[in-house]
C-alpha cells in the first residue's frame, strides 16, 4: 500500500515514538524506510531535554544506530541527513517528500511545547499535507502500544468521495482488523454560521433537513459496509448527532479504537487546509494515532 515510508527524527527520545509504528507497517507491507534528519540553522543546543543534533556526522551516526536497533534486519532502511543548515526545517521535509523520496507515508511524532495545534497542525503536517499531498501517520509520545485491531473511519456525510476507505481496507486486510465507519450529523446546537442562522429562522425545515442528511448518511455507510463484508472484512457503521470532533473522540474511547483514519479537505491554500477539517480538534481530544489522508485542492 505504501511504497516508501519517511520518518523525520530530530534526535530526541520523544520523536522516536514514531519508530515502532513505522517498523510494524514497513514489515507488514515490506516497504523501504528512510530516516531523515535536517540540520537546523542556528539550532538550540537541546531539543526536548535531549542534545540537539547539529553536526552532520553526529546525525548520521544517530540515524544509522537507530536503523539497526529499531527495524528488523530484513527491511531496507536508509538514512539521510540534509547537511546544509536550513532556517525552515518543515520546508526542507516537504521538499524531500516531493522531490527526492517519492514518499507514500510519513510517520511523525507530535511533541511540541507550544501545544499540539501549533506544533503539528500549524507546521509540519499542514505544509506536508497541503503541498505534498502525502498521507501522514501522527503518533504521540503518550499513544498506547501500536496495534491495529479496531480502526475507526469517520466519513463526511456530505461527501461523494470517501478517499480514506481504500487505505482503511488495505490496513484491515493486512492486519485482520475490524472497520467501524462513522458519520456525524450536527444538531441545532452544533450548527455554525449561516446554517445556524437558517436553523433559527426555520427550525422545522432545518430539522427536516438534518433528518434527511442522517438518513442519506445511514444508507451511504450501509452500502460501504456491505461492500466491505463481501470482501471478507469485518465492518460496522454508526451515525451520531453532535459536534464531529467531540463525537469522534467519544466513539474512539468507548470502542477502544486503535487508529483513526481521516480524510482532510484542501481548499485553496494551506491557510484553508484545516479550516474545513476536524482533524486538529480530534488530535487534541485523543491519544491514539491518526492517519491523515489529504485530498487535492479541487476536491
Amino acid at each position: 500500500m505504501f511504497k516508501h515510508i519517511l520518518v523525520p527524527l530530530d534526535g530526541s527520545r520523544l520523536s522516536e515514538a514514531s519508530l515502532i509504528p513505522a517498523a510494524i507497517l514497513a514489515e507488514k507491507f515490506n516497504t523501504p524506510v528512510t530516516l531523515l534528519h535536517v540540520i537546523e540553522q542556528d539550532a538550540p543546543s537541546e531539543v526536548h531535554a535531549d542534545r540537539h543534533l547539529t553536526k552532520a556526522d553526529e546525525a548520521l551516526d544517530y540515524l544509522e544506530d537507530t536503523a539497526k536497533r529499531a527495524f528488523p534486519s530484513k527491511l531496507k532502511v536508509k538514512t539521510h541527513v540534509h547537511t546544509a543548515p536550513v532556517a525552515d526545517v518543515t520546508r526542507s521535509i516537504v521538499e524531500h517528500v516531493t522531490t527526492e523520496f517519492q514518499t507514500g507515508l510519513i510517520v511523525i511524532c507530535t511533541h511540541g511545547k507550544s501545544g499540539l495545534y501549533d506544533a503539528l497542525f500549524g507546521n509540519i503536517a499542514q505544509q506536508v499535507a497541503a503541498q505534498a499531498k502525502t498521507p501522514i501517520l501522527v503518533v504521540k509520545p503518550v499513544s498506547p502500544r501500536f496495534k491495529l485491531e479496531k480502526i475507526l473511519v469517520p466519513l463526511d456525510p456530505d461527501s461523494a468521495h470517501d478517499y480514506s476507505l481504500p487505505f482503511a481496507e488495505s490496513l484491515a486486510q493486512a492486519f485482520q482488523a475490524s472497520l467501524h465507519l462513522f458519520s456525524v450529523i450536527p444538531t441545532f446546537a452544533t450548527l455554525a454560521g449561516g446554517q445556524a442562522a437558517a436553523g433559527n429562522l426555520m427550525p422545522v425545515t432545518a430539522q427536516a433537513f438534518l433528518d434527511m442528511r442522517e438518513e442519506n448518511a445511514r444508507n451511504h455507510l450501509q452500502e460501504h459496509v456491505e461492500a466491505l463484508r463481501k470482501k471478507g472484512l469485518t465492518a460496522s457503521a454508526e451515525i451520531a448527532r453532535g459536534d464531529p470532533a467531540a463525537m469522534i473522540a467519544k466513539a474512539t474511547e468507548n470502542m477502544d479504537m486503535d487508529l483513526i483514519i481521516l480524510s482532510t479537505h484542501g481548499h485553496k491554500g494551506m491557510g484553508a487546509f484545516w479550516a474545513r477539517s476536524v482533524a486538529p480538534k480530534v488530535a487534541q481530544k485523543t491519544k491514539i494515532p491518526l492517519l491523515l489522508i489529504p485530498l487535492s485542492e479541487n476536491e
